[in-house]
């Protein structure tokens, strides 16, 4: 992310050659005058903006475990990053005189617009002020008016007056800047009156939506856009109501469609699923932990299983946390820092796969959209997943592009086929491939590589009924059984041999249901 982050920054800065600002050194006087007497305007330039600034936050969930509200944790944590990465006072500034952006009338490209009725109350009151101090020194110093005890009533009053409106503005904003947004939700949740607070949520929506806002302006400001990244982790060891709490927290986080929040879940679904299920949030779901997170989750990846390399990256990397082996680390970097100065022609072959991969994307989309291919027939109609394929099918091709080593690497149309595969029948699909790995490992015949999957499922499906009790849930997922059958027996007959070849690729497929089949497979067979 940060890599596409640089690259957007530089085709930007060749576009339009504005360079982007930051609120920093005299940065921050200027982001404070903006702040104080300009209003943002959203403008089709920049929604144009290709350049992004990616803000990375990590929320591990173990850290909270032990809060009655975890998703509070969440929140907290989010609003205290914000803080802290652009500063407490331009946020503390925001609160007391920022205005929300709102988009430009027609096509005009001011991206900024006085505040006239800021300006003249700000005016008027120094003007006030100034009329006051005068007519009280006056009063005080000059001899032969010392004496007129109303003039310095009045002189006093006035300048009390007009004072007072400056105080309490920065009174406001002094306020802010030592009392958080995090202070303030705590504050909330802490309270005994929490759990009959009706308030409550609407108070936490309202905080986050000055966050949204505080970052529209930033973006407008930095000439940029802005995304908070969340990385949450450590999810899979809490209790259940404080998953589906954290979960719910996310929707809501997402609810609006401008959102700048993008949340990357790290999660174990074999354990997260079992913890939903026992929660009330799966009322209306036919207690399906598997279709709620299809419904939350919009671009799935599954990690495959590590290779041997893989495998000794993972244990070098093990070694290197040990105190008395980090010298390995800052030589690794250096050697690496070398290499990249010498490797020249590596940023050339970089850039023919990324040609490469390109033109592979662009293909598979188009036998997508030709509605003669018989592909196209078997797409989802529900929204969601026609997102989780789109977003999928990138990755598989350029995953499929990276190992193109191999011999009969499969074309971008069978990739995105595969792809709808195991989107449609994620069940059915992880049956078959079970059934393919069991054989695999009982050393088959040399031409088992070249027996379609839909002879391997026949075979199979009879053993696949008799799990269906404790599969229940996993075979809801699936599409039309029939359209499974002709997809299979007609339309792409899939061999063992192109099962191999996509098995290390398939992002979209979770692992967790293959192992789960295979557990209770060896458990029937013992009986």
């Amino acid at each position: 992310m940060r890599e596409e982050m640089a690259r957007r920054e530089e085709a930007e800065l060749r576009r339009s050659h504005q360079k982007p600002r930051s609120p920093e050194g005299w940065g921050l006087l200027l982001v404070l005058w903006y702040l104080a007497f300009y209003k943002p305007i959203i403008t089709e330039r920049h929604l144009r903006r290709k350049n992004i600034k990616f803000i990375f936050i990590r929320f591990s969930a173990w850290q909270y475990a032990g809060c009655d509200k975890l998703w509070a944790g969440l929140v907290t944590t989010l609003c205290d990053s914000i803080r802290h990465h652009f500063g407490a006072l331009p946020l503390s500034v925001y609160h007391v005189m920022g205005t929300r952006p709102r988009f430009a009338s027609g096509f005009s490209q001011k991206e900024w617009v006085l505040k006239t009725g800021t300006c003249l109350k700000l005016w008027g009151m120094l003007f006030v002020l100034g009329a006051g101090l005068s007519v009280l020194l006056v009063a005080l110093l000059v001899p032969g008016i010392k004496d007129h005890h109303a003039l310095k009533v009045v002189g006093s009053a006035v300048t009390s007056l007009s004072g007072s409106g400056l105080v309490l503005g920065a009174f406001s904003i002094l306020k802010n800047l030592l009392i958080s947004e995090k202070q303030k939700i705590e504050r909330l949740t802490n309270s005994k009156k929490f759990a009959s607070q009706l308030g409550f949520m609407n108070k936490v929506h309202s905080e986050v939506e000055v966050l949204v806002d505080f970052l529209t302006f930033m973006e407008i400001f930095e000439r940029r856009r802005l995304r908070v990244v969340l990385e949450i982790t450590s999810l899979d060891v809490c209790y259940p109501e404080k998953v589906a709490g954290v979960l719910n927290a996310m929707n809501t986080l997402l609810s609006d469609a401008n959102t700048p929040f993008i949340f990357i879940l790290a999660v174990d679904p074999s354990i997260i699923v079992p913890c939903l299920e026992q929660t009330s949030c799966m009322k209306g779901l036919a207690d399906n932990g598997y279709l709620y997170l299809n419904r939350t989750v919009t671009l799935p990846f599954s990690i495959p299983e590590m290779g041997s390399r893989s495998r000794l990256r993972c244990l070098e990397a093990a070694v290197q946390t040990r105190e008395d082996l980090m010298y390995r680390i800052i030589t690794s970097n250096v050697e690496r820092r070398r290499a990249k100065c010498r490797d020249v022609p590596a940023v050339a072959s970089r850039r023919e796969v990324d040609a490469e991969a390109v033109r592979c994307i662009h293909e598979a989309f188009r036998c997508l959209h030709d509605g003669a291919d018989p592909l196209a027939r078997y797409l989802p109609t529900n929204g969601a997943h026609v997102r989780r394929i789109v977003n999928t099918i990138p990755i598989t091709l350029r995953l499929l592009l990276h190992r193109a080593g191999t011999p009969g690497t499969p074309s971008p149309r069978a990739a995105a086929a595969w792809v709808v595969l195991a989107d449609q029948w994620p069940c059915r699909l992880s049956w078959v491939l079970q059934c393919l790995e069991d054989a695999w490992q009982s050393r088959p015949a040399p031409d088992f590589g070249a027996r379609s999957l839909w002879s391997i499922f026949q075979e199979n499906v009879g053993e696949l009924s008799a799990l269906r009790q404790p599969l229940h849930n996993v075979l809801s997922l699936d599409g039309d059984p029939e359209l499974f059958q002709i997809f299979l027996a007609r339309d792409f007959p899939f061999t063992a041999r192109d099962a191999r070849a996509f098995l290390g690729v398939t992002v979209n497929l979770d692992h967790s249901i293959r192992h789960k089949m295979g557990l209770l497979r060896g458990l029937d067979r013992l009986q």
